[in-house]
C-alpha cells in the first residue's frame, strides 16, 4: 500500500538534473527490439546479396567433394586436418558474412538508440538482484508481462509465417531431393527470404511499439513527487538554513575585522546612539578621509567604545552621521559632497591637539 501511495505521489515530470543523474549512472531508455529488428535486416541483406552465390560455391565444392572422393587420401591424422581445414574455410566463406551483418547491424542499432559508456554501477554486485521477491515483482510486474506479451507475439508471428511458407512450398520443397545441388541453395534462400520478409515487417512494428514504451515506462520510472523536486532544490541551491547560518557567520566576521580597524580612526561621527560611522584620515597617506567601519544601535555603541577607549574624537552631528551611514560603504573614500563638514571636523582635532602641545610646552 506504501509502495502505491508512493508511486500515486509521483506525479512531476523529472527535472533535468533528474534526467542527466540517470543517464549518467546508466539508465537510459532502451528498446531489446530494435537490434533484433536490425539483426533480422541484416539476415535479409544476406539472403538477397550473399547467400546464394556463396552457397552455390559451396555446394559445388561438396559435390566435387564426394564425386572424386578418391583423390582424398586419408591415411593419417594430417590428411583429416586437411580435408577439415578445406571444409571450415568453405564454410566459413558462406558464413563469415552473415557473422558481420548481424554484428554490425545489432551494433549500429544500439548505438544509434544511446551511445555507449562505461558504467561501473551497472556491474556491482547488489542484493536486490538476487531477491526473489524482487525477481517476483520484475516477472510478474508490469514490465515483464510487457516481456511476456512481445515474445508471444513474436513466437506466433514466426511459427504462423515457417508453417505458411512450408505448406505452400511443400512439394517444391520435395523436388529439392532430385535436383541439382548447385540449384537447391538459390531456392533454399528464395523460401527463406519469404520468412525474413514477413518476420522483419513483423519485427519492425514491434521495435516502433518497444521503442515508444521503453520511453514512456522510463519517463514514469523518473517521475518525482513535489517532495523530490523540493529537495533537489535544496542540494542544487544549498539548504536555505545553512545558507543563513553561513551567512550570519560572514557577517560576525566582517563586524569584528571592522571593530578591529576603530582603534586606527581619527575621528568618529555619530548620532548619539542609532549611527556611528569611524573616518581615518591621515594626510601623509593621501586621498579623502577614508570610512573604516561604520554601525547602528549595538554595533554603533561598539565602535563608540571603542573609539573612547582609544582616546579617538566623537563628534555628535545626527545628519550628517545618518547621511554618511547611507551613502558611504566601509573601505571607501567619503565622496565630495561631505568634504567641508569633514574638514571641519578634522581642523578642530588638529586645532586642539595643537593647543595642547603649546600648553604642555609652556608647563
Amino acid at each position: 500500500m506504501a509502495e502505491g501511495e508512493d508511486k500515486d505521489s509521483k506525479t512531476e515530470e523529472p527535472t533535468e538534473k533528474k534526467i542527466r543523474d540517470a543517464v549518467d549512472k546508466g539508465n537510459v531508455p532502451f528498446s531489446r527490439e530494435v537490434p533484433i529488428f536490425a539483426s533480422t535486416l541484416g539476415m535479409l541483406v544476406f539472403l538477397v546479396f550473399f547467400l546464394p552465390d556463396s552457397a552455390g560455391r559451396f555446394t559445388e565444392s561438396l559435390r566435387d567433394l564426394f564425386e572424386q572422393s578418391d583423390g582424398w587420401r586419408i591415411e593419417n591424422g594430417g590428411d583429416a586436418v586437411a580435408l577439415f581445414r578445406l571444409l571450415f574455410y568453405e564454410a566459413g566463406a558462406v558464413l563469415l558474412p552473415a557473422f558481420a551483418l548481424l554484428m554490425g547491424f545489432g551494433i549500429a542499432a544500439s548505438v544509434l538508440q544511446n551511445m555507449p559508456s562505461p558504467v561501473l554501477d551497472r556491474i556491482q554486485p547488489k542484493l536486490e538482484r538476487i531477491s526473489i521477491a524482487k525477481g517476483f515483482t520484475r516477472i510478474y510486474g508490469a514490465k515483464g508481462m510487457v516481456e511476456f506479451a512481445k515474445n508471444l507475439f513474436k513466437i506466433v508471428v514466426v511459427s504462423t509465417v515457417v508453417a505458411t511458407v512450408m505448406k505452400t512450398e511443400y512439394f517444391r520443397s520435395l523436388d529439392f531431393m532430385f535436383m541439382d545441388p548447385s540449384l537447391i541453395a538459390p531456392d533454399m534462400a528464395r523460401l527463406a527470404g519469404k520468412v525474413v520478409v514477413v518476420v522483419l515487417i513483423c519485427t519492425a512494428i514491434l521495435a516502433v511499439i518497444d521503442v515508444l514504451w521503453t520511453r514512456y515506462a522510463w519517463g514514469a520510472d523518473l517521475r518525482m513527487s513535489k517532495q523530490d523536486i523540493k529537495e533537489e532544490m535544496k542540494q542544487s541551491d544549498g539548504d536555505p538554513i545553512m545558507k543563513a547560518r553561513q551567512r550570519s557567520l560572514a557577517r560576525d566576521r566582517a563586524r569584528r575585522r571592522m571593530i578591529a580597524e576603530v582603534p586606527r580612526a581619527t575621528l568618529i561621527i555619530a548620532n548619539p546612539t542609532h549611527f556611528a560611522v569611524a573616518l581615518r584620515y591621515v594626510p601623509e597617506e593621501g586621498g579623502a578621509p577614508l570610512v573604516i567601519a561604520k554601525g547602528q544601535d549595538l554595533i554603533a555603541l561598539k565602535i563608540r567604545e571603542v573609539a573612547e577607549a582609544n582616546g579617538i574624537p566623537v563628534f555628535e552631528d545626527p545628519p550628517l552621521a545618518r547621511s554618511m551611514f547611507a551613502q558611504v560603504s566601509v573601505d571607501n573614500f567619503i565622496p565630495a559632497v561631505f568634504y567641508k563638514a569633514v574638514a571641519e571636523l578634522v581642523h578642530k582635532i588638529y586645532s586642539e591637539r595643537s593647543k595642547s602641545k603649546t600648553a604642555g610646552m609652556r608647563q
